[in-house]
């Protein structure tokens, strides 16, 4: 085809709300009681063929309700990676010689599989198997994996259509060519959205991918697998393994063909990958590209100009929303003591104690549980050291119950010295620490709390006086890498808030935005010169 292609304008997926009495609501209860009565093999995808791993079986649960099965998956043994392996290096060829335009059409039209026939499953899938609420599902993954997969399209024309200059006589031109070998990515538990974003973006610039989402994220993984399908994406371009990634470590990693890692998790097994890959780096065809994003310990500063109303709706959905499961929680605050004395802290007492997290198939709840018994135990032992603390007060929350489900109460915490470890270490999950400090100490404050914490990712200041939110979003500069004023430090938009931060918290290569889908190019500097010399002399030696 002769043209000069275009591709859609993107657009935000408008979010559903779910209000009582909507359609949507009705077709998405419906959904979750037909995937709660159903068990499914949840099965590798090689080449294009479903078929179960060789190891261990994984039972997959409902956190909220951890004795219901949801899907049994297995353990990938190193032969069946070997196998993913060596079916993305068949497929390679075929897909990067594709044009462009095909690949894009594969994703475009996920997108609009998951707007539309697929939304209630996915949805669905994310509610039972990672404990989102109706909303949270929603924005995740429905809505932002739906604008990962049109914003990657655009974002890639753009970057496609960034060529050199060229002088009289000469045309230069890149060709941007896909990396040399295969991408292994690694996605985690929480999000959805990432979970589909990690291996399209590559897959998209003609990259073939092996992909290992976390085991607790199977059940939507499984199902957006299947949306992946339906859309047209040919065999062994994304073959998906399951399991914990042991083989993934011992086989993928030691495959000279790697030519990138997308990752998403915690620091340690991030430093472990990149470790096992400098380890191995002579062994490689190429430099391995690595992306990560790992973790944060996500902080709200207030001033005393800051208004008491929003500063209060950011901290409790900030902090409280997906049990506090996410990067970009807000999990350390430092308020101005005239703010917090003159209302603050009761009225997040109180809001706290309203809050419910329950079986997120009934609709009334704020969010559910935890991911998994890991998880639990991790906090729950938090919840212990903070209660005996002489440095801390329990405000609201502080306790946990996994007779059911694995379930974490909102908690809030005031906590008397800014070093303690609840300002620097990350929890992951529904704690938030406060300091309270005096209205004059607010430059010491945020001074010390720009650098007490190893991580990077985001954070949020409140306060209505600009000079204030000059001189310390300069303070801050390096504190966050996605920084928010008067306003949560969660909720990043794809195309309006790329995502990412740098320190402890990953490489900051900005998903949501080209800057990510640079990475997984190489390109290939073309000059042609349409009438060479033909004598070799220069005209200085005559």
């Amino acid at each position: 085809m002769n043209a000069v292609i275009t591709v859609p304008e993107p657009r935000n997926e408008p979010q559903l709300t779910f209000a009582p009495g909507s359609p949507e609501r009705e077709s998405l209860q419906r959904r979750v009681g037909e995937l709660a009565a159903e068990q499914v093999d949840l099965t590798m995808t090689i080449d294009g063929v479903q078929r179960m791993a060789r190891g261990d079986e994984i039972k997959v649960v409902q956190p909220h309700n951890h004795r219901h099965v949801l899907g049994v998956a297995r353990q990938a043994a190193n032969e069946d990676v070997a196998d993913a392996a060596a079916a993305a290096k068949r497929a390679a060829p075929e897909w990067r010689a594709l044009p462009q335009q095909e690949r894009d059409a594969v994703f475009l039209r996920a997108a609009e599989l998951l707007a539309g026939p697929w939304r209630d499953t996915v949805n669905a899938a994310t509610m039972l198997g990672q404990s989102k609420s109706a909303f949270q599902a929603e924005i995740d993954a429905a809505c932002e994996l739906i604008d990962f997969l049109r914003y990657n399209v655009f974002f890639a024309h753009k970057l496609l259509g960034e060529q050199p200059l060229s002088s009289p006589g000469v045309w230069n031109r890149f060709d941007h060519r896909p990396l040399e070998g295969f991408v292994l990515a690694i996605t985690p538990f929480n999000f959805t959205a990432i979970a589909g974003n990690l291996p399209t973006s590559p897959a998209l610039l003609g990259n073939v991918v092996i992909w290992k989402p976390s085991p607790t994220q199977q059940l939507a993984a499984h199902y957006f697998m299947r949306v992946l399908e339906a859309a047209g994406m040919p065999p062994g371009v994304i073959n998906m393994v399951t399991g914990d990634g042991h083989a993934v470590s011992e086989v993928a990693l030691n495959d000279a063909d790697l030519a990138g890692l997308h990752f998403t998790g915690s620091v340690n097994t991030f430093q472990h990958l990149w470790r096992t890959i400098g380890e191995n780096i002579s062994r490689y065809k190429s430099y391995p590209r690595i992306v990560g994003e790992t973790g944060g310990k996500d902080f709200v500063i207030a001033h005393p100009s800051a208004d008491a109303d929003a500063l209060h709706t950011a901290l409790i959905r900030g902090a409280y929303e997906y049990q506090g499961q996410k990067c970009s929680a807000a999990s350390r605050a430092y308020i101005p003591r005239s703010i917090w004395q003159d209302g603050l802290r009761d009225r997040l007492v109180a809001s706290i104690e309203e809050i419910t997290y329950g079986d997120v198939s009934d609709f009334s709840h704020f969010g559910g549980a935890v991911i998994d018994h890991r998880s639990y135990d991790r906090l729950s032992g938090v919840l212990q050291t903070v209660a005996s603390d002489p440095d801390c007060t329990v405000l609201a929350g502080g306790k946990a119950d996994d007779s059911e489900g694995y379930f974490v109460q909102p908690t809030l915490v005031e906590v008397t010295d800014p070093e303690h470890e609840s300002f620097w270490r990350e929890y992951f999950g529904p704690i938030l620490a406060v300091h309270v400090y005096e209205d004059d100490k607010f430059g010491e404050v945020v001074a010390q709390a720009a650098d007490i914490a190893p991580y990077g990712l985001t954070g949020a200041l409140f306060a209505t006086d600009r000079r204030v939110i000059d001189r310390t979003s300069d303070v801050l500069r390096f504190s966050a890498g996605n920084f928010y004023i008067n306003d949560k430090p969660t909720g990043a938009v794809v195309g309006h808030q790329p995502f990412g931060g740098a320190r402890g918290s990953g490489t900051n290569d900005k998903a949501g935005s080209w800057q990510n889908l640079v990475r997984w190019i190489s390109p290939r500097t073309i000059k042609e010169t349409f009438v060479p010399p033909t004598d070799w002399r220069y005209p200085h030696m005559g």
